[in-house]
């Protein structure tokens, strides 16, 4: 009789990160794990089971297809799994896909890169405010764009990135050094949007790419500033930091994945 093993799911997660801490278990402070954990001790009956993310997204911060493996112990097929826990979530939490995985897969470690999408609103909006960053004066996308070039490659983000930002308790400090493989920006109708993609991300790091990648389109800052950003240090870019309300996690990509198209708006702007 083979001996029982309990089994890992690979879940594809969406997610409004508007109310909630961010992605991470947090003590007195409701986040997306948090809720997740809590229905998967409601639907299996288990207290004994791990919950392992892709990384962080920070509070506020949404996601289009986080990833995360569950080992836990159940009979439920995945499928029957997915559609149960999306019964004990709340609406701005849902399970996009689940599936049986081998254990040697780890939605962390196996990860080889990372996509994420920033929205830029040219104009007010009542419906997609928790989506986009409204930015009030005119800004000036041919800039944003060269500004843009200096941050591809394999480039050093200390400046880019806040201190301390550690996916589990006792890591060692991440290294700064992070390859950009593509930073796209786009005008989309009313919207501006960032699509920056490469082998992983520091905590903050995009959206203070972002932050001063609007300053350059502003005018207050000079395209070629980046590089000299990138090279000397800076604590500029802190300053420049973009709320939170327009990133995305849009995708991570494994072993074999197909390489998406062009940036797509999460929540287009009808004029």
């Amino acid at each position: 009789m083979p001996e029982w093993r309990v089994p890992r799911f690979k879940l594809t997660i969406e997610y409004a990160g508007t109310r909630y801490s961010g992605w991470q278990i947090q003590k007195n402070a409701r986040t997306i794990q948090g809720e997740i954990d809590r229905a998967v001790r409601t639907v299996t009956g288990r207290k004994d089971f791990e919950l392992y993310g892709s990384g962080r997204t920070d509070a506020g911060v949404h996601a289009l297809a986080q990833i995360a493996h569950l080992d836990v112990s159940t009979r439920l097929p995945a499928g029957t799994l997915g559609r149960r826990l999306n019964d004990e979530l709340p609406a701005d939490i849902n399970i996009l896909a689940a599936a049986q995985v081998p254990h040697r897969f780890h939605a962390r470690h196996d990860a080889v890169a990372r996509r994420y999408l920033y929205q830029i609103a040219r104009r007010r909006t009542a419906l997609a405010k928790a989506y986009v960053w409204w930015v009030k004066e005119p800004i000036d996308v041919t800039r944003m764009q060269e500004g843009a070039l200096a941050f591809v490659g394999m480039r050093d983000f200390r400046s880019f990135a806040a201190a301390d930002a550690r996916d589990e308790p006792g890591e060692a400090p991440p290294s700064t050094l992070v390859r950009v493989d593509g930073l796209d920006v786009i005008e989309d109708g009313d919207l501006v949007l960032v699509s920056i993609h490469g082998s992983h991300f520091l905590w903050k790091m995009v959206r203070r790419i972002v932050g001063v990648l609007v300053e350059i389109g502003r005018g207050a800052l000079e395209p070629g500033l980046v590089a000299f950003l990138l090279a000397e240090g800076s604590g500029a870019p802190a300053a420049l930091t973009a709320p939170p309300s327009g990133l995305f996690l849009e995708k991570v990509y494994y072993k074999g994945d197909p390489r998406d198209a062009g940036p797509r708006p999460a929540t287009p702007l009808r004029t």
